[in-house]
C-alpha cells in the first residue's frame, strides 16, 4: 500500500510516496520527485498540477504497492475524476482518494463515532453516490473519500478507516510528505 501527498511553493512541485506493508502499516520507503511548475492552481484540475511530480517520484520507485492511497479526491469531483482517478489510469492500479475537506457533493451530517460516515451526493444528480464524509476520530472533523480507480466505496472506507489508528488522516498519508 503507498501513500501519495505533494507540496508546491515558489516555482516548484514536489510529490512524496511512501509505502506501507498492510496491514501491519510498517513503513517501508519514501520516494519523493521534484518538477518546475508547469501549470497554474485551479481548482478541480489538481492532476494537471501535480501529476508530472507524482510520475517522476514513480518512476524512484523500487517496490510496486498493490493499493494507492491519494490526498485528493477521485469520483467526489466536479467532473468525476479527481487527482486519485487521474493517478489510477495513469498506473493503472487501484486509488482512493483521501481529502480534508470537500470539493463537491453533499452528505448528511456524519454521527460522532469514528467509523460512522454518511454517503457523499453527486449536486447535479442527487441519487448519485460518489463518495463518503468518513468519522476516523471521536468528534473529529470527518474526512472525504471517494473511489480513484479500480476500488469501489464500500472498500475505499473500509481501507481508509483501517489507516486511521487514532489519527484523523491515513498513516500512508500522513508521513509521505514528513
Amino acid at each position: 500500500m503507498a501513500g501519495i501527498d505533494f507540496t508546491y511553493s515558489e516555482a516548484i512541485v514536489q510529490a512524496a510516496i511512501s509505502i506501507f506493508r498492510y496491514p501491519a502499516l510498517t513503513h517501508q520507503t519514501t520516494v519523493t520527485g521534484q518538477v518546475p511548475e508547469g501549470f497554474p492552481y485551479i481548482p478541480g484540475l489538481l492532476a494537471f498540477r501535480v501529476g508530472p511530480a507524482i510520475l517522476k517520484a514513480w518512476e524512484r520507485l523500487k517496490l510496486t504497492p498493490d493499493l494507492i492511497l491519494i490526498h485528493g479526491h477521485g469520483t467526489a469531483h466536479p467532473r468525476s475524476l479527481g487527482l486519485a482517478s487521474h493517478v489510477g489510469l495513469w498506473l493503472n492500479l487501484p486509488t482512493i482518494g483521501v481529502a480534508k475537506t470537500r470539493l463537491y457533493g453533499n452528505h448528511a451530517e456524519v454521527g460522532h463515532q469514528v467509523g460512522d460516515w454518511s454517503e457523499l451526493w453527486d449536486e447535479k444528480k442527487p441519487r448519485h453516490p460518489i463518495g463518503a464524509a468518513l468519522r476516523t476520530q471521536l468528534d473529529a472533523k470527518p474526512i472525504y473519500v471517494s473511489p480513484g480507480h479500480l476500488i469501489d466505496l464500500q472498500h475505499s472506507i473500509e481501507f481508509v478507516l483501517a489507516c486511521c489508528r487514532n489519527t484523523r488522516m491515513p498513516a500512508p498519508l500522513r508521513l509521505a510528505l514528513k
